[in-house]
């Protein structure tokens, strides 16, 4: 009885170049098995993967409904205290608003009070120059309203003849000059966000409030309430202008 090592196909006929033949064909369907077990793996995996909700750190950019509902007041006010008046104030927030919805799909995310602030008063200073003469409204008595209710008739009067005097100063600025003023010593921003938002050099900045501080004394020199004069000494701690007898 023959012996059969190695476990060798000796079949009858067979010669050892058939033998050889049929385990190099083995071997390559045994590989052929596995490389196609391990692309079906593969693609299992990318499935998975691409099923998988993906982690982002990235900040969610809100709708412009949201945007409006949340910064509609902000954007007026800022508006209001760089044109003057109710109308204009009006109008350049509904230009901010459409500029925001233009633009929102290009933001970059970051702070949104800073984007609107450097929106608006970009857009003021756009509408200034294209009006070469910008003309500011006194205040309505809307800011009678505001007024608490103990103030004295005596205390009444002053308050809203430095207010009036105040307003009717900055209409007097230049429209770069007013900006850097209202946003640092009413809107309460540091200079080098005033630089970011005017697109200025620091220095710039800190020339145009310290002129524009400079004419706003000179116009309220001449505008005294009843008891002695007013000069404005920029921004007072509760964020209105401050006046030094």
């Amino acid at each position: 009885m023959d012996s059969f090592s190695d476990g060798e196909d000796r079949r009858p006929g067979s010669t050892g170049a058939d033998r050889v033949q049929r385990k190099q064909e083995a071997r390559r369907s045994g590989f052929s098995q596995q490389q196609s077990l391990r692309s079906e793996r593969s693609q299992l995996r990318r499935r998975r993967e691409k099923e998988m909700p993906v982690a982002s750190d990235a900040p969610v950019v809100p709708s412009w409904e949201e945007i409006v509902a949340q910064h509609s007041d902000r954007v007026y006010r800022l508006a209001y205290r760089l044109t003057g008046n109710a109308a204009d104030a009006e109008d350049l927030t509904q230009d901010v608003f459409v500029r925001v919805f233009r633009s929102l799909s290009t933001y970059t995310p970051g702070t949104f009070e800073g984007w609107l602030h450097r929106i608006t008063t970009n857009l003021f200073l756009d509408q200034a120059r294209r009006k070469q003469r910008i003309r500011f409204d006194a205040l309505s008595d809307e800011r009678a309203a505001r007024l608490t209710s103990d103030t004295t008739p005596h205390g009444h009067v002053d308050d809203r003849m430095f207010d009036d005097d105040v307003e009717r100063a900055l209409a007097q600025l230049p429209p770069d000059f007013r900006a850097a003023v209202v946003l640092c010593d009413i809107e309460g921003l540091s200079y080098e966000e005033i630089a970011e938002i005017l697109d200025a050099k620091l220095g710039t900045v800190r020339s145009r409030i310290h002129r524009g501080r400079a004419m706003l004394r000179k116009e309220l020199a001449h505008r005294a309430p009843s008891e002695g004069r007013v000069r404005y000494a920029g921004p007072h701690p509760t964020g209105t202008p401050e006046a030094v007898r």
